[in-house]
């Protein structure tokens, strides 16, 4: 494991560590189950910042400490939001939304290895990432309506997306723990591991995605961005468009000469991608 100076000190609201290709992000609020500040968004996004910036760096992980992914919003800051005006809510939320987003358009995959559990805006989060382990004594839970308040973070759009309609409803309007196993068995859940071992796997499919070319992962999380949302003929112009791309690239002929000479290909290490965004 290589440290990243500052971020790794044990008092930062979200640590930083690099293993091998895989950069480690760590929610560190583990009083509060890692409840979401605006610290911690601060640190997670200037954690896919340097993710993106950095050739050395395939992918990124991000977990919650000592056991527990995140519980979302802190009730008892949320508790004093009623006070402030509705446009001053809606900032708030913003904070939130801006690092959904910043998941969902980093250039590099985002694993969320989950201990113990992603409740309310955490769970958003894990939905956003491109792929999820958890470990099998954990759950998810989309628990808003239990507090009378409603999804955030795109919890909603993660669950349609991932979902039959009924079973996302059932998720958002009972708010229940779903186990990581039943959402394994549904599709939405890429891993399970023992408990305590998230991580260790989030760590092995890093590597496992490290052996492979950076460019064309970027591209191809692109490509399933848009596919929900395009037409498909638009979605095929957009594959046209990239496939078009990709075969000038240097990538594109190490991979195809591997092939024809039965070798494994040799791709740049980590390479950063020319855009901040897949977008």
């Amino acid at each position: 494991m290589t440290d990243m100076t500052a971020e790794t000190n044990q008092t930062a609201p979200v640590l930083r560590a690099q293993h091998g290709p895989t950069l480690v992000l760590t929610i560190n609020a583990p009083k509060l189950r890692n409840a979401l500040s605006p610290e911690v968004y601060d640190g997670v996004l200037a954690g896919l910042a340097h993710a993106a910036a950095t050739p050395g760096i395939a992918n990124v992980v991000l977990e919650g400490a000592q056991g527990f992914f995140c519980a979302g919003g802190d009730l008892n800051a949320l508790a004093t939001r009623a006070a402030l005006p509705l446009e001053e809510r809606a900032e708030r939320i913003e904070m939130l939304h801006e690092v959904v987003r910043r998941i969902r358009s980093a250039p590099k995959p985002v694993i969320a290895a989950i201990e113990g559990g992603a409740a309310g805006a955490g769970a958003s989060i894990a939905l956003a990432a491109d792929l999820i382990v958890a470990a099998g004594d954990s759950y998810l839970s989309i628990a808003y309506v239990k507090a009378g308040l409603v999804p955030d973070g795109g919890a909603t759009a993660s669950l349609l997306r991932a979902l039959p309609p009924q079973f996302a409803a059932e998720m958002a309007l009972l708010g229940g723990r779903i186990p990581a196993q039943r959402l394994a068995d549904l599709g939405v859940v890429n891993r399970v591991a023992p408990p305590g071992e998230a991580l260790r796997l989030a760590l092995q499919l890093g590597a496992e995605l490290a052996q492979g070319s950076v460019a064309a992962q970027s591209a191809i999380l692109g490509l399933l961005d848009s596919a929900a949302d395009l037409s498909f003929d638009d979605q095929l112009e957009r594959e046209k468009q990239a496939m078009a791309a990709a075969l000038g690239s240097a990538d594109a002929a190490e991979g195809i000469a591997a092939f024809r000479e039965r070798r494994q290909p040799d791709f740049p290490q980590y390479a950063a991608p020319g855009v901040s965004s897949r977008k």
